[in-house]
């Protein structure tokens, strides 16, 4: 069985873990090193054909190598779409040089110009992260090819479009696919939302509600590790389009596609949670949203949920944690009415707490029968 064959976690037997193996799973995990190998390939490469071909190109080759480094530090997708803004950058920078190069004689003013009209072009939306190009065209252009300007401009220009073009080979050969770090970050968002989900419930589990000065001691910053998991989802998604290698890790892509959405779900309901804890749940409040009456069934339905997330993987939540999530929540809903029927309180934040709690135990549900099938 290889890599391809089985999702992280699966059983492996002894004699299958190969040097080989242990060197792919090396690389599986740390994206870099798969990056710095394709750039140096890629560059090596430009440079040898840069060096073949006709003058002017051979005599500017080094220029070859940075179109394929640019080229190669993204997905086969955005590798190619890099290498048109480059281009277009470095032309749009070659333009703005020559325009200069005739309105003022080389000096100060004339680079302060350039450098001025080469950063306006630079934030054109078009050109994305490679505007800065323009301003290095602009700068090469006036300074370094002031003997042959044409010659010049279409040297630099060819070669780093070469290079970009090397470096696009190199990738749809060997295109990223970084499952790994994706599957790290969605670990570190499970877990902060556990740690999360436990804190809220160790905060309601008391015979009195918090302070508002003691809710923030319970309270994790879960939107950076959840714009973290978002990009690095979203950056794999990327990486299987157009990749080739996409077929023999299908399971693996579509299992953390299921899994994402269920974290990005449940995330959802437990910052929701914790606004309705932390406004509604205080001691300074004459009326609360649970009271001593519904705090400890809510404390059970959270550990419930932090329990059932605590075992969510690939291949969705542990059954029977699920189903004790499922009999905390309906406990829940069932002591509201009651309390609701005894008391003149409406309990309207209680029972909304109720209804992100089923959605997050629906999320969770989706995730697993979606890995069943």
């Amino acid at each position: 069985m290889t890599p391809a064959q089985r999702l992280p976690g699966d059983s492996v037997l002894p004699d299958e873990w190969t040097r080989a193996q242990r060197v792919y799973r090396a690389f599986a995990r740390h994206p870099a090193w798969s990056v710095a190998l394709r750039g140096a390939v890629a560059a090596a490469l430009a440079w040898v054909i840069a060096i073949l071909l006709p003058d002017p190109f051979s005599e500017y080759p080094y220029y070859a190598p940075l179109g394929a480094v640019v080229a190669t530090t993204g997905t086969v997708v955005r590798s190619a779409m890099t290498a048109v803004r480059a281009t277009a950058a470095i032309l749009l920078g070659a333009g703005v040089a020559r325009l200069v190069d005739l309105v003022l004689e080389p000096g100060a003013a004339s680079v302060a110009l350039a450098v001025g009209l080469a950063l306006l072009v630079s934030t054109w939306r078009v050109l994305g992260d490679m505007g800065l190009w323009a301003v290095t065209s602009a700068l090469f252009v006036l300074i370094l090819g002031q003997a042959n300007p044409e010659e010049y401009v279409g040297a630099y220009s060819g070669l780093v479009a070469l290079g970009a073009g090397v470096g696009v080979v190199i990738n749809l050969l060997v295109p990223p696919l970084p499952l790994t770090p994706s599957e790290e970050a969605l670990d570190q968002l499970r877990d902060v939302l556990v740690d999360q989900a436990e804190d809220l419930a160790d905060g309601l589990d008391r015979e009195h509600a918090p302070s508002s000065d003691e809710w923030p001691e319970r309270q994790h910053s879960i939107d950076p590790v959840l714009s973290r998991a978002r990009e690095s989802v979203h950056r794999s998604g990327e990486a299987a389009r157009a990749n080739v290698r996409v077929r023999r890790y299908r399971r693996w892509v579509e299992a953390q596609r299921r899994r994402s959405r269920a974290l990005l779900a449940v995330a959802a309901v437990v910052d929701d949670a914790v606004r309705l804890a932390t406004e509604w749940e205080r001691r300074d409040r004459d009326e609360v949203a649970l009271g001593t009456a519904l705090r400890p069934p809510a404390v059970a339905a959270l550990r419930a949920l932090a329990q059932a997330l605590r075992t969510h993987g690939l291949e969705g939540a542990d059954p029977g944690s699920l189903e004790r999530l499922a009999e905390a929540i309906e406990h829940l809903r069932a002591r509201v009415r009651e309390v609701r029927a005894e008391s003149e309180q409406d309990y309207f934040v209680a029972g909304a707490l109720v209804l992100q709690l089923r959605r997050a135990h629906e999320a969770l549900v989706l995730s697993a029968r979606g890995a069943d099938r």
